[in-house]
């Protein structure tokens, strides 16, 4: 590897998608504001579907203009003389946007309410053009008018619940999460080797509860902020399929030029970075929107990807030259050229050095980010797959062995080793958002490991019945589909 770097690259080009005029409108924030004052916690979903907390949902109709009005009031409701907190068919506010509720039939269908002589405000409005139609939902023949272009057919798409084979150790209550505080109402979102479907596990049993239907095999799966939506690249597919965890659907199919790989996600700023090696790019996603908003031009075929825990540098592998680069996302996306080294499997960065990690050659690289210069080479546990920074420290994981190694960054010297006695092979390094906690994954072994960040200890192995190449842990959300 080269101790020192004499050039920079030049700064990346920068494309901006121009606005996609199909996408869903968003609910305006005064409609917003109104609702959640009334119902703090309701779910806005960016397709324009207004969850309330009991899980009542509401369409929104947008009118063909909206009136300017300095204060939002209702005009009028369906049943008449109800106020929102009642929850009525129909609101009708003063800048004439509409809201209709849906309604639950006996035979488990769902309409909006039926309306002999519809107000003005509904006939002429119109629903988002991208919006998922809750599953069986039925528009009264009156009201069709209010759908406009919008698919319905693809809306009453078939959910991806599917049921997982069933064996004897269903029989033994588990409470696998439950016992670790930090993982109470928890669900496990499992993406295995062996099998394309992902794997739904809850907190009592060892065996999945049910799957997520895929057709591809997928290659990332990753939880949003809100804990909402799962996000899922698949090998084959040049698309990201947005699932609803709330009804297990697929809400949204994010179109990219080329197959995307990785996503990365910055949960400060609400974002994706998505990698795509054959486009020689990395794409930020909007999750607030799931649409394309920008699209980062690198050099040669981007994997390996990592944000900075700052969120103002990404950093890849140029699986071609081998070349590791940083991309300096508040500098107008410089790009800059770390240097050279074999395999890697994972990049990360501590203390404005970089540590690179080859899983071939067993060694770990420390790089100065500021003047390139090389720090140290360090031997390593055979076959490191993963890393992970938590202050101060660096956790190196040892697929073979099944070791963590602790680095502290201060000194980069190897402080703690910590076994997991799993007996498989090591796959991720996992930190749960909100602890101190991260899980450690295992593709042969049908195991996991619960691992404590600050006191550098194991405080649990439980078992699954598969095993596992990735996984997103979630809190346990309500289901609008039972």
């Amino acid at each position: 590897m080269r101790k020192v770097l004499l050039t920079l690259c030049l700064i990346s080009s920068l494309t901006l998608f121009a606005p996609d005029t199909a996408q869903a409108q968003k609910v305006p924030d005064k409609i917003q504001n109104y609702v959640a004052k009334v119902f703090p916690k309701t779910n806005f979903r960016f397709d324009g579907v207004i969850i309330l907390p009991d899980n009542t949902i509401y369409l929104p109709l947008f009118p063909a203009a909206l009136d300017e009005i300095e204060e939002l009031e209702i005009k009028s409701t369906i049943p008449a003389g109800k106020t929102l907190a009642q929850k009525p068919d129909v609101v009708i506010f003063n800048n004439d946007f509409v809201l209709l509720r849906v309604i639950d039939e006996k035979d488990g269908s769902r309409t909006i309410a039926k309306m002999e002589t519809p107000p003005n405000e509904v006939l002429t409005g119109l629903l988002p053009q991208d919006m998922l139609i809750p599953k069986g939902l039925i528009i009264p023949q009156n009201l069709r008018i209010i759908a406009g272009n919008l698919d319905i057919t693809m809306a009453q798409q078939d959910d991806l619940k599917t049921a997982v084979r069933k064996t004897t150790s269903d029989n033994t209550a588990f409470k696998a999460l439950s016992v670790i505080p930090e993982l109470k109402n928890k669900t496990l979102y499992i993406a295995t080797c062996y099998n394309k479907n992902i794997q739904v596990v809850n907190q009592e049993n060892r065996t999945p509860d049910y799957a997520l239907s895929q057709k591809y095999i997928p290659i990332t799966i990753k939880g949003t902020p809100d804990g909402k939506f799962l996000l899922v690249s698949s090998y084959d597919k040049k698309t990201i399929d947005v699932i609803s965890l709330v009804d297990d659907q697929v809400i949204k199919r994010i179109e990219f030029s080329s197959q995307p790989d990785e996503i990365i996600i910055d949960r400060t700023n609400n974002i994706a970075y998505v990698s795509s090696p054959l486009a020689h790019s990395i794409f930020v996603v909007n999750l607030e929107t799931m649409t394309l908003s920008k699209q980062i031009k690198v050099n040669g075929m981007c994997e390996k990807l990592t944000l900075s825990d700052d969120g103002k540098r990404l950093f890849y592998f140029d699986k071609n030259t081998h070349e590791i680069w940083g991309i300096e996302l508040d500098n107008r996306y410089l790009l800059k050229d770390v240097g050279k080294f074999p395999n890697v499997s994972k990049i990360v960065l501590a203390n404005n050095k970089v540590y690179i990690a080859s899983r071939t050659k067993n060694r770990l690289a420390i790089v100065d980010y500021e003047t390139i210069g090389l720090i140290a080479e360090l031997d390593i546990a055979e076959k490191p797959i993963d890393m992970l920074v938590d202050g101060d420290n660096v956790f190196i994981l040892g697929a073979t062995q099944n070791i963590v190694q602790v680095l502290d960054s201060q000194t980069d010297m190897i402080t703690d080793t910590i076994y997991l006695n799993t007996k498989g092979f090591s796959t991720k390094i996992s930190p749960i958002e909100g602890t101190n906690l991260a899980l450690i994954t295992d593709t042969t072994a049908g195991m996991y490991s619960v691992l404590n960040l600050k006191t550098k200890q194991v405080i649990k192995t439980n078992p699954l019945e598969t095993p596992v190449s990735s996984i997103v842990v979630i809190d346990k959300v309500n289901k609008i589909n039972k």
